[in-house]
Formats: C-alpha cells, sequence, structure tokens
C-alpha cells in the first residue's frame, strides 16, 4: 500500500475511534505505558517528546514525572484524538504540555532538543516504522533516550483476528505489517539500525478483560485500529462481523466476560 494512502487510512480511522478510545482500551493498554514509563524513567526538569499521543493517557503520566520545570511536547496524526487531549489537560491544569498535529515520521522540530522520546502503541501503524524511530534519535540530545512500546506477535494476541474478519467484507488497509515489528528480533533490529545504542528489549504477556460481549465489541470495531472501516458497514454487516469476532474470541470467554490474551513488546535505547 503506498505511503501516503496508509496516512490518510491512520489519521480517519483514529478520528472515526477517538470517543471510543478511552473506553474501550484504557485499562488494556495501561501496561505498555507502565513499561514505557519505568523504562525512560522521567525526571523532573526533562524535555519529552511524544509521538502517537492519542488522547493524552501517556502525556499526562508523563507531565506529572516532569513538573513545571519540564515539558512534554506531544504529537499525533489524528486531529480529533489531539483535541481530546487539549481538552482533557485544561480539566487536570497542567501547564508543561504542547499538543501538535503531526506526522511522526517527519516531524517538524529542530534536532537535539528532547532529552527523552516515548511512543506507546504507535510505532506498528507507522508505514515506515525505522523511520520514526530515525526521527526520534535525530530530535534527541547526545545520551537522551527514546523507549517504545507496541503490540508483540500475531499467534500471541487473541484479538488478532479482527484483521481479516473486517477484510473479507471491505479492504481495511489498517496496516499489511501491523505484526512485523513485534515479531523475532524485528524492533531491537529498527532501534540498532536508527542508530540507539545500549538497547534493551522487554516482551511479556498480559490479559485484555472486558466484562462483556458489547465491550469487546466496541473496543474491536469502534474504538481500535478498524474503526474507519466499520463505519462503511451497514447493519447486516455489522451483525456478520460482530458474530465472527465474538466466535473467534470464544475461547477467552470468562463468565459474561472475556479474558483475552495479548503480547507486548517494549524497547529503549540511547543516544
Amino acid at each position: 500500500m503506498e505511503p501516503e494512502i496508509q496516512r490518510r487510512v491512520q489519521r480517519y480511522g483514529w478520528n472515526k475511534a477517538a470517543e471510543f478510545y478511552d473506553i474501550s482500551w484504557k485499562d488494556q493498554l495501561k501496561p505498555a505505558q507502565d513499561k514505557v514509563l519505568d523504562m525512560t524513567n522521567l525526571q523532573p526538569g526533562e524535555v519529552v517528546l511524544e509521538t502517537s499521543c492519542g488522547t493524552g493517557l501517556v502525556t499526562f503520566r508523563a507531565a506529572k514525572k516532569v513538573g513545571e520545570d519540564g515539558e512534554i511536547v506531544a504529537t499525533d496524526l489524528s486531529e480529533e484524538m489531539v483535541e481530546i487531549a487539549r481538552n482533557e489537560v485544561q480539566s487536570l491544569k497542567l501547564n508543561n504540555i504542547t499538543f501538535h498535529r503531526m506526522d511522526a515520521e517527519e516531524l517538524q522540530f529542530d534536532e537535539e532538543l528532547f532529552d527523552k522520546a516515548i511512543c506507546s502503541l504507535g510505532l506498528m501503524y507507522f508505514p515506515y516504522p525505522l523511520k520514526g524511530l530515525k526521527e526520534m534519535h535525530r530530535l534527541l540530545k547526545p545520551g537522551g533516550m527514546a523507549a517504545v512500546s507496541i503490540w508483540g506477535e500475531r499467534k500471541n494476541c487473541g484479538w488478532a483476528g479482527i484483521f481479516p474478519i473486517v477484510d473479507r467484507q471491505v479492504t481495511s488497509d489498517v496496516c499489511p505489517l501491523f505484526f512485523q515489528q513485534g515479531t523475532g528480533n524485528t524492533l531491537q533490529n529498527s532501534f540498532q539500525e536508527a542508530g540507539f545504542k545500549n538497547i534493551e528489549i522487554d516482551r511479556f504477556k498480559v490479559n485484555l478483560n472486558y466484562p462483556d460481549s458489547e465491550t469487546a465489541l466496541t473496543a474491536a470495531f469502534a474504538g481500535g485500529p478498524v474503526a474507519l472501516a466499520y463505519q462503511k458497514f451497514n447493519a447486516e454487516t455489522r451483525e456478520i462481523v460482530h458474530n465472527e469476532y465474538l466466535k473467534s474470541i470464544e475461547p477467552y470467554q470468562n463468565g459474561q466476560g472475556y479474558k483475552i490474551p495479548g503480547e507486548f513488546v517494549a524497547a529503549k535505547g540511547v543516544k
């Protein structure tokens, strides 16, 4: 798929998903977000770049860690995500964050501005993940650190059936290589090629807990990466894909809810 098409799919898809994102994924993604924050060990006064900030779930936590003397510069491709984050930051009264709608592969900042760079669960959507990592490297000060988290291998993610289920109805073009960076040593190799040293990798399994089928369906379709394609479905098609997805996660049913296995990979490296 052409990179520009993929970027448009990502931008408008996450615009559609924005209003459902927090209620669908806040708790489920927290272990990956925790890992990125633990790896970077943000300190008061640091200036931090965040790409793929979404609705600010990591951003606000990072802002509290760097304090009033620090700064978080957060970017995302989706203007709806950024707008939600901007509205939320006002209610939280955090004055050390700036948000920008910006492509993570072409960041409009001067080099060597940041002490740390973070990206939680965004890298696998980039047309060229290596380019995104190189941008982080370019913008870090010498000795600065970057940390990212992504989904792991397809076989370890019980929700992965969502992609072929949707693609049977309409070509979603979400990301043809979604699981590539999480497979084998790919992420470590990407960090090395981007120029990072002292690389550390952590692969860990989690469970995604949903209290009922409705919540699981909202996360999979309305609040996730296939949201743009899902908007094209009529009521009959939605019923078809809902039933197919629930069948795919049936082995993980836990009472009325679901306990779906997943895997994350996190990495950090130093410039």
